[in-house]
């Protein structure tokens, strides 16, 4: 290309060029509101967004819950109760059914009231502890001394007692010949007598077991239809059959006896 030719373009070019219609700073300031619109205009569509949740949150709520109005509050909702704490273990149980006393992993067979003079049940405490007692035995009609008596007492008042029943020691784990206290043999009392202090718990439960007729040992005769008796009369020591039986208190008859 010609010098000429190129000197010509050149003017043409800068007779057309339009100069700015602002100025460099005004051109500055208009790039950073244009950053600001930007970013005010981000921020509201964010705000928008959240907005938009959280009325779609509480449409959901209401068609599941109800008003915000109809549902306690945290601090108003009822509590559960206190749970109850369960009593602890008795030191020793009692089961008139079985005729058991179980203590320290040890059964002891026992002999409690028949069922004419019933075994008060329910916990009692250890209370007394003597050598030597005076209850009343078969029907309540004899009174004997009985060693290695424990006194026990129940929340009522009720008190119950388990010593030796030497009078017959074929009757512990077998048959019930007492007034309501528990007879144990004479080597089961010795230890039992030494394993219960006073303030141990004995829990008494079952019922007693009607002794069955086949036991006739002379000391099993109270409450026990001896062959021959009719009307279901029961024989008892020194009387005949038929003849009606001595009303007796339901209660132990207990007479303390000196130890010695």
């Amino acid at each position: 290309m010609s010098d000429e030719l190129a000197s010509g373009l050149r003017e043409l070019a800068q007779d057309a060029e339009i100069p700015p219609s602002v100025s460099g700073a005004e051109i500055r300031q208009r790039a950073v509101r244009r950053r600001r619109r930007r970013f005010r205009w981000t921020a509201v569509t964010v705000a928008g967004a959240c907005a938009a949740a959280s009325l779609a949150l509480v449409v959901a709520l209401n068609l599941t819950g109800g008003d915000r109005e109809d549902r306690p509050s945290p601090a108003s909702s009822p509590t559960a109760p206190p749970s109850t704490p369960s009593p602890a273990a008795p030191d020793a149980t009692v089961d008139l059914s079985r005729r058991m006393l179980t203590v320290a992993g040890r059964d002891l067979p026992i002999s409690s009231g028949s069922v004419r003079y019933p075994t008060a049940t329910g916990r009692m405490m250890v209370v007394t502890k003597d050598s030597v007692r005076t209850l009343s035995l078969f029907a309540g009609k004899d009174l004997q001394k009985v060693a290695w008596v424990i006194g026990l007492r129940a929340a009522d008042g009720t008190t119950n007692f388990v010593g030796t029943l030497t009078s017959d020691e074929k009757a512990p784990g077998n048959y019930d010949v007492t007034t309501g206290w528990i007879g144990l043999r004479r080597a089961d009392a010795v230890w039992l007598y030494k394993e219960l202090a006073p303030g141990a718990v004995v829990e008494i439960r079952g019922a007693t077991t009607p002794t069955p007729s086949a036991d006739l040992s002379p000391s099993a005769t109270e409450g026990t239809v001896l062959p021959g008796g009719t009307g279901g009369a029961a024989t008892y020591p020194g009387r005949t059959v038929g003849t009606p039986a001595p009303s007796v208190s339901t209660e132990p008859s207990v007479v303390a006896v000196p130890a010695g």
